[in-house]
């Protein structure tokens, strides 16, 4: 049983916001009609009000995370992670060694709090290679890995397993999108399946998107018929060896953006924007690479204007995952 205030229908909205506002509304139950009246739960007895004892319904919580249902020994609780990634319907986790013999365990507790996820994968390697996947090891739900992501308006379709993919950048991409001209031409240099590019298309006049990797290729193939933009070059290759023009550079390869920064220069239009991303320590995350492209600068004959530089993210302990955004002038 609980205390109710009983009410007649009609009175029923304004009693509850009335309750609310004195901060006795019982959020637990939930409100239940009897007859011509509402019996609206309630924490204390209220003045002016008729109260009642009722038997009410609880109103079931979803759990706000995983952790607070997943079935692993108290001790190894301080392991858990705080937070993985959810590309479309598929979440992926890095899980630490600690808890790798509770890894099926953790993956039915996120499906089961999660109820947009379809499948679970814990991470079984770092990001290696050419094409910058990584190997997933399948814990929970379906056993899928092509999925629909949805970000900034826009639709992209990949797998998983054979394309790189971040979600974590999308509050970067939409800064870059917050940049960009009416008009311009834009180079994206490492376009993966295309979140950038079909992103940057809806203001550009044209978009050469380039990438190494033939499965992101063909994604972006797919993603352009799906998002109905006509204005993206799909071009599969070592963007070092494409020869455009551009106003507007994407150099979204951290680990080895500075091997193609001598090209990015030579493709860039004057007064063209470059973005350029990065690894660097803690202590100094951009001094060597405003060195490199200075030095290149220099070479090249051209001045170079920071316009800003930003952390983006935790990449490893003490290193970070930067970004610089500078123009260039003939």
């Amino acid at each position: 049983m609980t205390l109710a205030v009983k009410v007649p229908l009609k009175e029923g909205e304004i009693v509850r916001r009335r309750l609310i506002e004195l901060g006795a509304l019982d959020n637990t139950y939930k409100i239940k009609r009897e007859g011509n009246f509402l019996l609206i739960p309630v924490k204390f007895p209220v003045k002016g009000f008729e109260v009642v004892e009722a038997e009410l319904e609880q109103v079931s919580r979803r759990p706000n995370s995983y952790r607070e249902i997943v079935n692993v020994p108290q001790e190894l609780r301080r392991f858990l992670p705080t937070s993985f990634d959810i590309i479309g319907n598929i979440a992926i986790i890095e899980i630490p060694e600690e808890l790798k013999g509770y890894a099926k365990e953790i993956g039915r507790a996120i499906v089961e709090v999660h109820k947009n996820v379809k499948a679970v994968y814990m991470k079984g390697s770092k990001i290696e290679g050419e094409y910058r996947t990584r190997e997933l090891i399948h814990i929970a739900g379906e056993n899928i890995t092509e999925t629909i992501h949805r970000e900034n308006g826009i639709r992209l379709k990949l797998d998983v397993a054979k394309v790189y993919f971040s979600p974590r950048l999308a509050t970067e991409r939409m800064r870059v999108f917050k940049m960009a001209q009416e008009g311009e031409v834009v180079f994206d240099m490492f376009a993966g399946v295309g979140p950038f590019s079909i992103l940057l298309a809806k203001k550009a006049e044209l978009v050469f998107a380039c990438d190494i990797n033939p499965w992101a290729i063909k994604y972006l193939e797919e993603n352009i018929k799906l998002n109905k933009v006509n204005n993206v070059v799909p071009i599969l290759g070592d963007s070092r060896e494409i020869e455009v023009k551009a106003d507007r550079i994407i150099m979204n390869l951290p680990k080895y953006a500075h091997e193609f920064l001598e090209h990015a220069i030579s493709c860039i239009n004057d007064g063209g924007v470059i973005h350029y991303y990065g690894f660097g320590p803690e202590g100094d995350p951009y001094g060597w690479h405003l060195e490199r492209i200075r030095e290149l600068a220099n070479k090249f004959g051209v001045k170079v204007e920071v316009l800003g530089k930003r952390v983006i993210r935790n990449y490893a302990p003490r290193q970070y995952n930067i970004a610089i955004d500078f123009r260039v002038s003939f």
